[in-house]
């Protein structure tokens, strides 16, 4: 041990009785390393209490942590304002060397996801971020991009079952508990429930959903759910199912979207004067959600906070590339339940 009692690389090689060149392979999670030396090299960390030199570690590589963040088009408000949290966390976070360029892709493009991932490479690209399908073409190109040697987050809406690293984002089943306990209390006598979703092929859309039904079906028993309807997450597609909905059961007391298209859904309930007569739960304060709260055609909004979410994903990159002690870790990120009483 160093005069100073810093525990260094050596003193853990010692501990280990491994190398030098095994210890750097362990630490950075190189392949090569039978799993019984891992399991002495990380009782050793444990033993000596070593604790990795992270700014060493950074001086160490060649290049900054790159981040490629790959976030879907179109209507969706709120991709649109984790986009912008790309660009604004991104500049605070040069200084800490990580990169993140921002890649448009058309929402709820199968092949397009693929493509890009599939041109992603290690020599340019350290961890590859994704709002997740659930398709078997994404996880095969979510495989691909791993045995390439990129780390993979999925981010907003998770892709279980798949080889990616870790995954960023609300706990959804919990915010269709939240919506569904809301919605018991709204509607006391019971009554008719609509479903909306952008796609139940988006992991965080269908938890939301089953989370919402779990809670309506063991203690609100007098509420009979219909739906969901998927939108796509897009105006007209949500505007035309909508109104296809209502005109199927007039007799609507409440509405739980559980997706984006709030806007085309908001215009079908103006359309067919039920505007602030049917209870309204949604996802994502954005203009027209902001709008709909203050007008009182919305009754609850179910909010995320995308600069939040951005700044997960850098933690959770550095611990992936740097390390496991690189960063604090992962808390659960926080639902905010937003009525117009409470908006700022």
């Amino acid at each position: 041990m160093e005069n100073n009692g810093r525990v260094t690389v050596h003193d853990l090689a010692r501990a280990a009785g491994v190398s030098l060149a095994t210890v750097d392979r362990v630490l950075n999670g190189r392949p090569g390393v039978r799993k019984g030396t891992i399991e002495k090299v990380e009782a050793a960390i444990a033993e000596i209490g070593f604790r990795r030199d992270l700014t060493a570690s950074m001086l160490a590589r060649a290049r900054d942590i790159v981040l490629k963040i790959i976030v879907p088009e179109g209507t969706n408000q709120f991709f649109g304002k984790l986009a912008d949290a790309v660009e604004s966390v991104g500049a605070q976070m040069r200084a800490e060397r990580l990169r993140l360029e921002l890649l448009r892709i058309k929402a709820m493009d199968t092949r397009a996801l693929v493509e890009a991932l599939d041109a992603i490479e290690p020599v340019s690209t350290d961890c590859a971020v994704i709002v997740a399908i659930d398709k078997p073409e994404i996880h095969a190109a979510v495989a691909r991009a791993v045995g390439r040697g990129i780390k993979l987050i999925t981010l907003v809406s998770d892709l279980p079952g798949s080889a990616r690293h870790d995954f960023v984002g609300i706990d959804n089943r919990a915010a269709g508990r939240i919506a569904g306990s809301l919605m018991g209390r709204f509607a006391p006598q019971g009554g008719t429930i609509g479903l909306v979703a952008g796609s139940l092929e988006l992991i965080d859309h269908s938890e939301r959903i089953r989370g919402f039904s779990e809670i309506t079906t063991s203690q609100f028993p007098g509420l009979e759910l219909v739906g969901p309807i998927e939108g796509q997450d897009e105006f007209t597609a949500t505007y035309e199912k909508s109104l296809a909905l209502i005109g199927a059961h007039p007799d609507l007391a409440g509405i739980y979207n559980a997706g984006a298209g709030n806007a085309g859904l908001l215009m079908a309930l103006n359309e067919c004067g039920l505007a602030e007569k049917v209870r309204v739960i949604g996802h994502e304060l954005t203009g027209p959600t902001r709008a709909g709260l203050e007008s009182g055609a919305i009754d609850v909004i179910l909010d995320q906070s995308p600069e939040d979410e951005i700044r997960a994903v850098c933690a959770t990159a550095r611990r992936l590339v740097v390390g496991a002690d690189a960063a604090p870790p992962q808390t659960q990120l926080e639902i905010r339940v937003l009525m117009r009483d409470n908006l700022r």
